[in-house]
């Protein structure tokens, strides 16, 4: 019994060190104010002149007010809010040209809100030097949830073969009845072959390179990372906005970034 005991403390030091030795880049949210600048890019407005409504209809204006925005008791909290002003507030932080990077393992464990028209979302897009042509330039979506579906939540990616314009975009979700109750771990594995979904560590939903090229894998350079709560929009504002839902919170415990993923030799 005392060698099975030594065995188990052996693999648990090599998967901690493991788990260090693939780390780059991570938020655990310590502290107090807005998130770290060196880390995240507060997003500000809601994306007039140039594509209001973020081009989804989005009904939020995003600021980087603490009502919205703040780290609280080691979470990264994002608020949306009805303004008489604005009419509803939230943010979005992002990590370009700031931490892009290409193939890894990502993991985000975090409390959804409740309500409907709430659209919290973690999400990736690429890193380019010009313009970004969507969606022929690719988006990952880590894990999106809509408030009038309450449970679920999605992983999806966006191509100019597979997007959601055209009806053919490869999605796939997974039930987390608790999901606005408790916070659970929303991953992905992504390689040069294939991107793969996970929630607590279970594999749910996955989508291979398949020879077809960039139109259907434009998944082979660098991309960043984006985490918001929208309002309303074509999607999360599908049946209408629950105002008296409102305040909504997204809480965030930590991000994670791993240039593979841990225990695994891909």
């Amino acid at each position: 019994m005392k060698n099975l005991y030594i065995i188990g403390l052996l693999l648990l030091f090599s998967q901690c060190n493991q788990k260090q030795d693939y780390l780059i880049w991570s938020d655990e949210f310590e502290g107090s104010g807005l998130p770290d600048s060196k880390r995240w890019n507060i997003t500000e407005g809601n994306g007039c002149p140039e594509l209001c409504g973020f081009g989804n209809n989005e009904k939020q204006f995003y600021t980087k007010n603490p009502e919205n925005l703040r780290l609280e008791d080691g979470k990264l909290v994002i608020n949306a809010l009805r303004d008489a002003e604005k009419g509803y507030t939230s943010a979005k932080l992002t990590t370009k040209d700031i931490l892009d990077w290409k193939y890894g393992y990502v993991e985000v464990r975090a409390k959804l809100p409740k309500g409907r028209g709430a659209w919290p979302a973690i999400w990736m897009l690429p890193t380019l030097e010009g313009n970004m042509e969507w969606p022929r330039d690719g988006e990952i979506d880590i894990m999106e949830y809509v408030g009038y579906n309450p449970g679920t939540v999605y992983g999806t990616i966006h191509t100019e073969s597979y997007n959601h314009v055209k009806g053919t975009e490869k999605s796939d979700s997974i039930k987390v009845e608790d999901a606005h109750e408790n916070f659970h771990i929303y991953a992905i594995h992504w390689t040069d072959q294939k991107i793969e979904w996970l929630v607590d560590d279970i594999p749910y939903h996955a989508v291979y390179k398949n020879g077809d090229g960039k139109a259907g894998w434009p998944f082979d350079h660098e991309f960043h990372l984006i985490v918001n709560l929208a309002v309303g929009g074509n999607w999360g504002g599908k049946y209408g906005i629950d105002d008296e839902s409102f305040p909504q919170e997204f809480q965030i415990d930590y991000v994670r970034v791993y240039s593979q993923k841990p225990n695994s030799s891909n």
